[in-house]
């Protein structure tokens, strides 16, 4: 059950491995430079999509010495994160959060914006609402080191309460999900990929999947559990078994040993590469932003990089030149050229139809049009999302104590609250963002980022922005409001169509057949968070990652 515990938190708070910092000695910089009235720009890197893979392999770069071009079809950097802030609320139009880790501490330092982080009390703990009652699921106090561990499965809030105390689970199902995690589970099937449902299902119980994987399923993804990869989608999680077995005497495969294996190597590569004394302190994992927003961090990038950074252009068609890649643009002053020795496309799957790498890459068109009849998928799949949030007035909120001593309601004392799919709520998931971080509204507020639509409420799109709100108002009122309660106080509702790219069976086949294209293609890469991860954390640390790959080629080249 502590393997189980920490298997959902780190779901939920959308955990990513470690890298090593990025170490390049500098040499000068080399402006990107214009031809005449050709309107060729030549650059070292040109880095297309200006989403947060994008912004910081291009900071990366930047700092490397390269030239770098960083070329975005929107209006803005920074992707499907955006920042509001109007009348005193302050509020995210995509993203709410990040789970820290180094790789974005790092970025913020180098940015000179890290006295611009906050991060959120490590004691407060996800919610599940089940049977009309809100359900704390196990987390510390904040302790560090083993004295956070003990807390975790010990304390006030911890898994030893859950199990016997809490009442999310039946006993029998807290009694299936003990089995697995202490005493073994039937192998994996040979041979076959399993779904996230199919492997929790066989390792923990029908009854953990509903209550607890479900839903944090459709608040990372959006998707839908029965079509996701788990080795795909969760492989951090999946290779949790991998630990199990090869411990000798876990013949059976029990979860939790392997849980503690893992843990005690992810202690040693963090002693291994500690954090830079120069650095903010973090914890690993614990909730961030900054004080403005998420969008801090992209708009700092745009700042740095300067002219280099180009909104409004779209990528029409690219081809190989004998200086290695030309580019072409259209941009608000017509078309463009760009002669680049590497090509990086951070750009999101659904966009690399038609011309745009048929003459370099063609390979790449499974990702777009490769049918997976089995999921009934073509390409690489995007669902709708909407962020709807709303504000209320803290009296609006029901005046009762939650339990193991969080407090009173009306002061979210938590990170939100999820909606298994079996409730009839039909918002995925309620962020408390007011009661995250500081000064997101004024202080008789309370404000509720919430998020409706996915895999499996595609019609959400069809929806008017009126008929959004109402749907999201009437979750509100089911988990959190008096019946009296107002109306809300609407601050902003983005609808994404294309949302978050869903790693469903057979993605990381179409991820095989790109990388061994790639090797035939030496200095250009199809990236993007359908290959290196949904969350905020993965999309930094590719950032780093991959100006090292770039770095390589161009000093070799």
């Amino acid at each position: 059950m502590a393997r189980l515990s920490i298997a959902v938190l780190s779901i939920f708070y959308f955990s990513a491995a470690l890298r090593a910092p990025l170490r390049r000695p500098q040499r000068p910089a080399r402006r990107a430079v214009a031809m005449s009235a050709v309107e060729t720009i030549e650059t070292d890197a040109l880095v297309v999509g200006g989403g947060i893979s994008g912004c910081t392999l291009a900071h990366n770069l930047h700092r490397s010495g390269a030239s770098v071009l960083l070329a975005e079809a929107r209006d803005y950097l920074g992707g499907n994160v955006k920042s509001r802030q109007e009348d005193g609320f302050t509020w995210e139009e995509g993203p709410n959060s990040f789970a820290t880790q180094p790789s974005i501490v790092r970025i913020a330092y180098e940015l000179g914006i890290a006295d611009e982080l906050v991060f959120a009390d490590e004691s407060l703990p996800p919610w599940v609402f089940h049977s009309g009652v809100l359900h704390p699921l196990p987390k510390g106090q904040g302790g560090k080191g083993p004295a956070g561990q003990i807390e975790l499965v010990f304390g006030p809030n911890g898994v030893l309460k859950f199990g016997l105390a809490g009442d999310l689970l039946t006993w029998p199902g807290k009694i299936r999900a003990a089995i697995g995690a202490f005493l073994g589970h039937p192998p994996p099937p040979e041979g076959k990929e399993e779904t996230i449902r199919e492997w929790v299902t066989r390792t923990l119980g029908e009854e953990v999947f509903l209550r607890c994987i479900d839903p944090f399923v459709s608040g990372v993804y959006a998707g839908d559990p029965e079509t996701l990869s788990m080795k795909a989608a969760l492989p951090k999680i999946n290779r949790i078994e991998r630990y199990s077995y090869n411990i000798e005497w876990n013949k059976f495969g029990a979860l939790f040993y392997g849980g503690l294996a893992r843990q005690v190597e992810l202690t040693k590569e963090r002693k291994a590469a500690p954090p830079d004394p120069a650095w903010p302190e973090f914890e690993y994992g614990n909730p961030g932003s900054f004080r403005n927003g998420l969008s801090t961090l992209p708009n700092a990038i745009a700042k740095e990089l300067g002219d280099s950074a180009k909104t409004s252009w779209s990528l029409e068609k690219l081809e190989k030149s004998s200086r290695g890649y030309r580019a072409t643009f259209q941009t608000p002053d017509g078309l463009k050229l760009v002669d680049a020795k590497t090509v990086t496309s951070t750009v999101p799957a659904h966009a690399l139809g038609g011309e745009v790498l048929k003459r370099v890459l063609p390979e790449a068109a499974p990702l777009v049009d490769e049918v997976r009849a089995t999921i009934k998928r073509k390409g690489v799949y995007y669902p709708p999302v909407c962020a709807c949030t709303v504000a209320y007035p803290k009296t609006a909120f029901r005046d009762v104590e939650l339990p193991n001593g969080f407090g009173n309601l009306r002061d979210l004392p938590g990170f939100g609250s999820l909606n298994p799919r079996t409730e009839g709520v039909r918002t995925l998931g309620t962020l408390w963002s007011s009661s995250l971080f500081p000064g997101r509204c004024p202080p008789d507020y309370n404000v509720l980022l919430n998020y409706i639509g996915g895999s499996r409420d595609v019609g959400l799109a069809a929806l008017s922005e009126e008929e959004i709100v109402a749907e999201v108002d009437k979750g509100c009122r089911a988990v959190l409001l008096n019946a009296d309660a107002p109306p809300p106080k609407v601050l902003g509702t983005k609808i994404w169509p294309t949302a978050i790219p869903q790693y469903e069976l057979g993605h990381l086949d179409l991820i095989e057949t790109l990388e061994k294209a790639e090797a035939d293609a030496p200095g250009l890469w199809v990236c993007g968070n359908y290959r290196s991860g949904v969350a905020f954390p993965d999309c930094v640390t590719f950032g780093y990652d991959h100006a090292k790959v770039v770095a390589g080629y161009l000093d070799n080249a």
